[in-house]
């Protein structure tokens, strides 16, 4: 254990650290020297996830709390401070995933997308910055594909990540001055097990059905583990990007060569999945009743995901 404000080994911390790719970000710092500061929103879902981490040797310090409210953001790097004197990257990870089409959406959808994927970012980085300026520091902020292209059935998490990459590109253009290097991580579908804790509206069995299939599939979605080595890599070296995913570079080189065409693509897309656009409250996916046998038999590889990566110990809370 590092004695209190004299850490000799670099320290990250990251937001949304309970589970998914959060916590996968975090243990893979850990394996390459890091100490941690982990925060989530739930205390409980936290410290499960810090004690698997704590296995693997590191030293780690958890801070509940919501980053998208400015005075955690700043309580979180205080920490960092107060306790190892040093702070060397930054993950900005926090989310929130509503599923189902635009009419179903609340504006307080929109407003807790915003939150926790914008004000999530924003609010941790600018804390953050003076300490990592020490340093040369890094900031791993993890976008989504979801930010280039305009996911059908996700709207206020397209807006959220829209927001989000575009405050990490400009960013990115101006910290380089004061040696910070910024990593905009566009990552397709991973297999974090998600589906478990996404928030689900309109036909909520059908959207929890389309959206566990794609984030199960082989071809189309990622392995987690290897996607948050891929991402803490290219943060480490201090690449401006990293896109993950066949399917995402693919979606996003014919976007930025035919926006109207990928527009189109994806509105015929759109006319695939389910219709009904009655606003209902959202409900997180555990609570959504699934067809058994052949959709657990599709879903294994995402459901053992959600086991592994701590879906089952941070739990979303039904409305």
């Amino acid at each position: 254990m590092s004695t209190p404000g004299t850490s000799t080994r670099p320290v990250a911390v990251v937001t949304g650290a309970s589970r998914g790719l959060g916590f996968l970000l975090a243990r893979e710092l850990a394996d390459r020297g890091h100490d941690l500061v982990v925060n989530a929103r739930s205390a409980d879902g936290l410290a499960v996830a810090a004690a698997d981490l704590q296995g693997r040797g590191t030293d780690v310090v958890t801070v509940p709390g919501d980053v998208a409210v400015e005075a955690d953001a700043q309580r979180l790097v205080a920490t960092a401070q107060e306790r190892f004197g040093r702070l060397d990257v930054l993950v900005t990870n926090a989310g929130v995933i509503q599923v189902g089409p635009a009419a179903a959406m609340r504006t307080q959808d929109f407003a807790d997308a915003m939150n926790a994927m914008f004000w999530g970012t924003v609010h941790p980085t600018l804390a953050a910055l003076p300490l990592l300026r020490e340093r040369g520091g890094r900031i791993l902020a993890i976008t989504s594909i979801g930010g280039k292209l305009p996911a059908p059935h996700l709207l206020p998490y397209v807006a959220a990540k829209h927001a989000a990459v575009g405050f990490a590109e400009g960013l990115r253009v101006e910290a380089a001055r004061h040696g910070v290097s910024v990593t905009v991580a566009v990552p397709g579908l991973m297999r974090t097990g998600s589906p478990r804790n996404a928030l689900f509206t309109g036909d909520q069995a059908a959207e929890h059905r389309w959206f566990t299939l794609g984030d199960s599939l082989p071809l189309l979605s990622m392995d987690a583990e290897r996607a948050a080595g891929k991402l803490v890599r290219a943060a480490l070296r201090g690449r401006p990007e990293v896109v993950l995913t066949p399917a995402a570079k693919l979606g996003m080189r014919l976007h930025g060569i035919a926006p109207a065409t990928t527009m189109r693509l994806l509105a015929v897309a759109n006319r695939l999945l389910p219709s009904d656009e009655t606003p209902r409250p959202p409900r997180p996916g555990h609570t959504v009743a699934r067809p058994a046998g052949w959709f657990d038999a599709l879903t294994a590889l995402t459901r053992s995901a959600a086991r592994r990566f701590h879906q089952h110990d941070d739990v979303v809370p039904p409305s």
